[in-house]
C-alpha cells in the first residue's frame, strides 16, 4: 500500500505527494497529457520532438541540465502514444531547484530558430539510426498501420516519416506547446522524505502563477472492428527471417487488460513459459520468441515476435504459434501455471515500490489513467483473474479474422 496526499491548484495542476522517510533523495515526476495520439496524420512526431525541445532552455534558464547537475540531480524523459514524462531525482536539501526548473519550462520555453534546428536534426538522426538503419528497426513503422486503420496509434511515436519533423515550423511548434504544455494538462508527483503541506506551498509558489490552458481534450477516432486477417511481407537486410503478429486488445484501464497481460506471461515470461519451452527449447524453431502487450490507454496491441532459425518458414512458424494459442482457447491453464505468473507480477509490483522515482512515476501514471488510488489495486486486479477468464479472453483475442501478420524475409 503506497500512501499519498493530493490536491489540485486553481490553475488545474494536480499535485501528488508520497512521504518516504527512508531516503535522502527526492523524486519529481511530471506527466504532460500529450503523446503521439494527439498529433495529426500530416504532422507526426511532434510530441517526441518536444521531449527534446524541453531541454533546450526556458525563459529564465538557458541550460536546464547545468543547475540540476550543480544541485546533485539527474533527469530524463520519455514519450509514448499517450503522454510525455519528465522525471528527476536530487537531494532533499536542493528540492526547490527542481520546482524552479520545471515551472520555468512550463511557464515558457525559450524558442529560438537555433534550438529548433538543433533538436530537429537530433530527432531526424534518431529516426535514421534507430528506425531506418538498424535491422528490424522499422517493425512498428510497418506493424502499427497494418493493425490500426483509424486510431492515431497507427503511427509510431517517432513519427510516420522524417519529413514531418524536418519541415516543422516555429509557428507549428509554438502552437503545439501552447495547446498541451499547461498546468491543467499536467500531473506533478513528488516522492521522498517530504511533507505534503510543504510540497503544496512550493507548488503554489512556483506553479500557481502559470495560467491554465483551457483544459484541452482530444477525441480520438475509435478503431473499427477487424473482420479479416491482414498480412504484409517485406524483404530487408536482416540477419534472419522474422515474424510479428498483432491483435487488438483491451484498453489499459479495463478488466480485460489484466487477463490479456497474464496471457502474455503464460506464453512468454521466463524459460518455463510455453513459447520458450516448446518452440525455442524443444522444437528449436526460433532463436528468440516473445509475447507482450503494448499497455496503451486506448485499445492497444497484443504482440508475438519471433526470429526464425534457418530452415523454418514463416508459415511453419505461424502454424506452431497458432497451435499454442489454440490450446489456450480450448483448455484451462493449470493452477500452478497461473499462480506462478501472478506471483511474478506481484514480485514486480513490490520491486517497483522500493524506488522513490518509481513511486513518483507510478502515482502520476495512475492518476493519468483515472486515480492514483488504482496503483494500490493492481495486485487484486491480477489476483481476480480466473482460469476460465484466461480461456474466454483467448477465444476472443485470437479469434478468426483478428490477426495482423508481418513477415521479414532476409535478403541474400
Amino acid at each position: 500500500m503506497i500512501k499519498f496526499d493530493k490536491t489540485t491548484l486553481a490553475n488545474g495542476l494536480k499535485v501528488i505527494v508520497h512521504q518516504d522517510k527512508s531516503t535522502p533523495i527526492v523524486a519529481m515526476n511530471i506527466i504532460y497529457k500529450v503523446g503521439s495520439r494527439d498529433e495529426t496524420p500530416e504532422k507526426t512526431g511532434f510530441a517526441h520532438l518536444f521531449e527534446h525541445l524541453m531541454f533546450g532552455g526556458s525563459v529564465n534558464i538557458p541550460k536546464y541540465d547545468t543547475p540540476l547537475q550543480n544541485a546533485g540531480g539527474e533527469n530524463n524523459a520519455f514519450t509514448n502514444n499517450d503522454f510525455t514524462d519528465y522525471y528527476l531525482t536530487l537531494p532533499k536539501s536542493n528540492l526547490e531547484t527542481a520546482f524552479w526548473l520545471e515551472s520555468d519550462r512550463m511557464l515558457s520555453l525559450a524558442f529560438s530558430e537555433k534550438s529548433l534546428k538543433v533538436q530537429r536534426q537530433v530527432v531526424v538522426e534518431e529516426f535514421k539510426q534507430n528506425y531506418l538503419n538498424q535491422p528490424y528497426g522499422d517493425v512498428y513503422l510497418l506493424l502499427k498501420p497494418l493493425a490500426f486503420k483509424k486510431h492515431p496509434y497507427r503511427w509510431n511515436t517517432i513519427g510516420k516519416e522524417i519529413s514531418h519533423i524536418e519541415n516543422a515550423t516555429m509557428e507549428e511548434v509554438k502552437d503545439f506547446y501552447s495547446r498541451y504544455y499547461n498546468p491543467d494538462n499536467a500531473i506533478l508527483s513528488i516522492a521522498g522524505n517530504v511533507d505534503a503541506d510543504d510540497i503544496y506551498k512550493l507548488s503554489e509558489k512556483w506553479f500557481g502563477g502559470i495560467k491554465s490552458g483551457g483544459n484541452h481534450k482530444n477525441i480520438y477516432d475509435k478503431e473499427p472492428v477487424q473482420l479479416e486477417d491482414r498480412e504484409l511481407t517485406v524483404e530487408r537486410r536482416v540477419p534472419q527471417n522474422a515474424v510479428y503478429f498483432a491483435w487488438l486488445m483491451d484498453e489499459r484501464n479495463s478488466p480485460g487488460f489484466y487477463i490479456t497481460d497474464l496471457i502474455s506471461d503464460i506464453l512468454s515470461n521466463g524459460n518455463s513459459s510455453r513459447l520458450f519451452d516448446r518452440l525455442v527449447k524443444e522444437r528449436k524453431m526460433f532463436s528468440e520468441l516473445n509475447a507482450f502487450v503494448s499497455g496503451d490507454i486506448d485499445n492497444g496491441l497484443f504482440i508475438i515476435s519471433g526470429k526464425l532459425i534457418n530452415g523454418f518458414t514463416a508459415d511453419e512458424a505461424e502454424a506452431a504459434i497458432d497451435e499454442q494459442l489454440d490450446e489456450l482457447k480450448t483448455k484451462l491453464v493449470n493452477d500452478e501455471e497461473l499462480e506462478k505468473v501472478k506471483n511474478k507480477i506481484e514480485a514486480n509490483l513490490v520491486f517497483s515500490s522500493l524506488s522513490v522515482l518509481n513511486k513518483a512515476m507510478n502515482l502520476a501514471y495512475y492518476e493519468l489513467l483515472e486515480d492514483a488510488l488504482l496503483l494500490n489495486k493492481e495486485k487484486e486486479n491480477y489476483a481476480a483473474v480466473s482460469k476460465s477468464d484466461i480461456r474466454e479472453k483467448a477465444k476472443a483475442l485470437f479469434a478468426q479474422g483478428k490477426k495482423n501478420k508481418l513477415v521479414y524475409l532476409a535478403k541474400n
